[in-house]
């Protein structure tokens, strides 16, 4: 728990409960496990303070005492965050080695980087940058306290890891045979989009970092599944965007990306053909006016554009529309308007298009540029 009272954020007006990240929990029990091995004495309870300048009291679970190593491990809390490895035991082992430094490394369920463009180098532990200067800045600390000038080994393991890996964003991102070690703030905020689009940039970074300048673009697995089986290519060249249209192509133009293909639902998509880039709901919800007014600029009759805009669904709009024979000239118009829009967020240094399709119709649309991007990715040459 944190010092005094748990923190709290507000999102959608609702007030949630913060949580601490795998990182904290690593450093925590890493110093927890030092101070034992060093001074001999059992520690139920440890003081970590996060990089948000947050105090952590946490306490120190299944310990295991050696002749020259313990380990011990912190229990994972992210609060009101939706967080799969909520609840997971992180565990720190330390042991006196030869020499004088501290090594650190991940054990089991701590995945390992098998791909260029994450912090770490292929075939290290999956330990971030910042979570990495917790733990050796808190053993580090542990040695000083106790005039030991010896070397440590320390190993971070997640016995859960590799279950929980197949739920995370890991075996996209190239971490095998388990989960990350996480956190910039040593503090779990709910709901955060900027996690959200941090995963998004890393997964792109990632392809450009192995030799691809042309990738996909999907907002979730309708967009896999459509590539996989309406357009026969492979998925391993598609980063998912969820909501995050306009950030994904501000990715794109920060890597210096050569062209990105976004393809999705007609649910979705339909939304940037009136300019908006972020596509949930709770941010805009314009499905029905787009279509709605592009049937009428198709010469829809009054009594359509009202059940057009009357309609919960999309399916049940191009329904509507396709009964008025009205489906392919709406889509032409709608398609033009998410070119546009598409090509005014990416600017002149990237190539961009995008395919709109519905399960019931399949493509329903495709911008001037999507079969030559689609050619283009498809016949990279990777530098792997």
């Amino acid at each position: 728990m944190t010092e005094g009272n748990s923190q709290s954020v507000w999102h959608e007006q609702k007030k949630l409960r913060t949580g601490y990240t795998t990182g904290s929990c690593a450093a925590a029990a890493a110093k927890a496990a030092a101070r034992m091995l060093l001074s001999g004495e059992e520690v139920r309870n440890v003081v970590l303070m996060t990089p948000k300048q947050v105090r952590l009291y946490l306490e120190v679970e299944n310990i295991s005492v050696g002749k020259d190593t313990v380990s011990c491990a912190v229990q994972k809390d992210s609060g009101d965050d939706p967080d799969v490895t909520n609840g997971i035991y992180v565990y720190a082992s330390v042991t006196k080695i030869s020499g004088k430094d501290v090594v650190l490394d991940g054990g089991e369920g701590v995945g390992r980087v098998t791909k260029k463009g994450l912090e770490q180098n292929i075939g290290e532990a999956a330990i971030n940058r910042v979570p990495r200067q917790m733990i050796l800045q808190a053993v580090e600390e542990q040695r000083r306290e106790f005039g030991y000038t010896g070397g440590l080994s320390v190993m971070v393991s997640i016995p859960e890891g590799k279950r929980l890996a197949s739920r995370t964003f890991n075996p996209r991102l190239g971490i095998e045979g388990g989960i990350s070690i996480l956190g910039t703030s040593g503090i779990v905020e709910p709901m955060s989009e900027k996690a959200l689009t941090d995963t998004i940039f890393l997964e792109m970074k990632m392809l450009k970092e192995n030799g691809y300048d042309w990738c996909y673009v999907v907002p979730g697995n309708y967009g896999i599944d459509f590539l996989n089986g309406t357009l026969q290519v492979h998925g391993n060249l598609a980063v998912k965007c969820s909501n995050y249209i306009g950030e994904v192509i501000d990715a794109a133009v920060n890597l210096q990306m050569s062209g990105i293909l976004l393809i999705g639902h007609i649910g979705k998509l339909v939304k940037v053909a009136a300019g908006v880039m972020n596509t949930h709901s709770r941010q805009a919800d314009c499905r029905m006016e787009v279509l709605a007014a592009h049937a009428a600029m198709a010469g829809a009759p009054r009594e359509t554009v009202q059940r057009v805009m009357r309609c919960i669904t999309t399916t049940e709009a191009l329904e509507l529309l396709k009964e008025a024979h009205l489906l392919g000239t709406v889509m032409q118009t709608v398609t033009e308007r998410v070119e546009f829009y598409l090509s005014h967020r990416a600017g002149e240094r990237l190539q961009i298009g995008a395919i709109l399709f519905s399960t019931e119709e399949g493509v329903l649309g495709a911008t001037s540029k999507a079969e030559e991007l689609l050619g283009r990715i498809q016949h990279q040459k990777p530098e792997y």
